[in-house]
């Protein structure tokens, strides 16, 4: 019975001391740093674990938390990094993200698609599950090795400050500040570690229920993802005998430069329509496709047309004046033993002109509207080019693809004085502001278009260009067109000469056929 008491008692006494410790400062900091930076940090350095479903490689992780009490989670596709999954609402600060490597026709895509069996779908979304299952015990093991070193961290400054202020007065060991304090220490990890872990598994348990319960309600891709256009359909006859062709937009055509008048850069048979088209699509003599024939042997075919963008232009028809051009994947895909694709396109999809003319006529151009509309316009590009990518991915010859980056139309460091800064008359032109939004624009493009590439194994090519009013070292004249010339920011011919270098660089060894 005494036992009993003193036992107790002695269960009073701990559960006394360990109320104390945790309204100590350091315990309630550690626990802070614990639950608002654990839980944030974890998520976002646990690595993403890797699974294949049904030949498709697919990574399961979590999206980084945000402040909000509930969100959807994420499928992240090549090219397409902001996709939100509404079907799939999770509470509390763990959402799912799954990361699809380059799609296959046949892979888990399929396995979604109405008429695939219930058992292959039952399997697939299974997988997915366990995936996240097997990515989260993983965090809690990040999440555990986290609370301890915090709890370490803290529990030195607490020896250290303990240490600094008796030391003045009486010298004290390391072994006896260790038995004063290591009570204490450890009450506070104990109360860390309790902490995260409660923490990490009601965010474990309320991400489980929210993504079961919204892949319950899933019976095909569209319903997870939503609809997207179907790859264009070959058009026109086959073409033959071209080592490579260049698809793109005005910078590749090079608007600006004289007519191409070679019948022999033309498909046969096509020659009399195909010249209309060179007209319309403003395809010049030293185009890309041009000057890579002086390059490398072998003919290239130029599809390029001013004013493309991947939907109206490279995955869609694009009405030219009176002409209505067909895709330009759609005609790529009938050109056969070809060696190499060379891509250049976005500019257009985020109407790029239009914010260069604003930032000339505006005082500044960095404004929460035009932001916004960049990144909406940033974010549509994202998903339009992961569908190209796949489109170039099932070419059936697999050529080797090189896309082609953004270029600088700017230079830094550029006079305020120069001409092509200062604008039209009565605009307040560009300042050293705007060119730097210009260019942090510019790299956000890029990083799409490189990213895109990598997860494909395609070649990124970066034109090594002089921006308006940068330097001309070698004398040749400027690379790119001026506010006074007719297609200002496009290259000239040296301009289109120096892409083909660039391009020419990577191209396979070939001989002409």
């Amino acid at each position: 019975m005494e036992a009993g008491r003193r036992r107790l008692r002695g269960l009073r006494r701990s559960l006394g001391r360990l109320a104390r410790e945790a309204r100590s400062w350091p315990t309630v900091l550690v626990l802070v740093v614990c639950l608002l930076g654990g839980i944030p940090a974890v998520a976002a350095l646990t690595p993403d674990q890797r699974l294949r479903i049904v030949g498709q490689e697919v990574s399961v992780g979590a999206r980084t938390p945000d402040l909000s009490l509930s969100g959807p989670a994420q499928l992240v596709q090549v090219g397409n990094t902001r996709l939100d999954l509404p079907r799939l609402t999770v509470y509390g600060p763990l959402r799912p993200r799954v990361s699809l490597g380059p799609v296959q026709r046949t892979a888990a895509a399929k396995a979604l698609e109405p008429g695939a069996g219930q058992q292959t779908r039952s399997t697939a979304l299974d997988t997915l599950t366990e995936g996240f299952v097997r990515w989260y015990l993983w965090g809690t093991a990040g999440i555990l090795l986290f609370a301890l070193a915090v709890s370490a961290l803290v529990g030195c400054l607490r020896m250290l400050a303990v240490l600094r202020r008796e030391g003045r007065h009486h010298s004290i060991s390391p072994a006896a500040l260790w038995r004063r304090l290591s009570g204490a220490i450890g009450r506070m990890t104990g109360l860390a570690l309790v902490a995260s872990l409660i923490a990490w598994g009601a965010g474990g348990a309320l991400a489980y229920a929210g993504t079961t319960r919204g892949l319950a309600t899933i019976d095909t891709l569209s319903d997870l993802t939503g609809a997207t256009q179907l790859s264009p359909s070959p058009e026109g006859p086959e073409v033959s005998g071209y080592e490579g062709v260049v698809i793109g937009d005005s910078r590749v055509a090079r608007i600006g430069g004289p007519p191409n008048t070679q019948p022999d850069r033309s498909p046969p048979d096509q020659q009399g329509a195909w010249a209309g088209e060179e007209r319309a699509c403003q395809r010049s003599a030293d185009s890309l496709a041009a000057e890579l024939m002086t390059l490398q042997p072998g003919k290239v075919l130029n599809l390029a047309c001013s004013g493309a963008s991947v939907t109206q232009g490279l995955r869609g028809s694009q009405q030219v004046g009176q002409l209505q051009v067909p895709p330009q994947v759609g005609r790529l895909k009938r050109v056969t033993g070809m060696d190499f694709v060379v891509v250049a396109i976005g500019p257009n999809d985020l109407n790029w002109a239009d914010l260069l003319r604003y930032c000339y006529g505006v005082s500044t151009c960095n404004d929460r509207l035009t932001s916004g509309e960049f990144d909406y316009r940033l974010a549509a590009f994202d998903a339009d080019y992961a569908a190209l990518l796949r489109d170039l991915n099932e070419l059936p010859d697999r050529p080797k693809i090189l896309i082609m980056t953004s270029y600088e139309p700017f230079a830094g460091n550029a006079d305020p004085a120069c001409q092509d800064l200062r604008g039209p008359p009565n605009t307040p032109g560009l300042d050293r502001a705007k060119i730097e939004l210009l260019a942090d624009r510019n790299a956000k493009l890029n990083e799409i278009l490189r990213t895109g590439a990598a997860r494909y194994g395609f070649t990124v090519v970066q034109p090594d260009l002089t921006a308006l009013c940068g330097t001309h070292s070698d004398g040749l004249g400027p690379d790119l067109q001026g506010l006074t010339d007719p297609h200002p920011f496009h290259p000239t011919a040296v301009g289109s000469l120096r892409i083909a270098a660039a391009v020419a660089r990577y191209l396979p060894v070939t001989g002409p056929r």
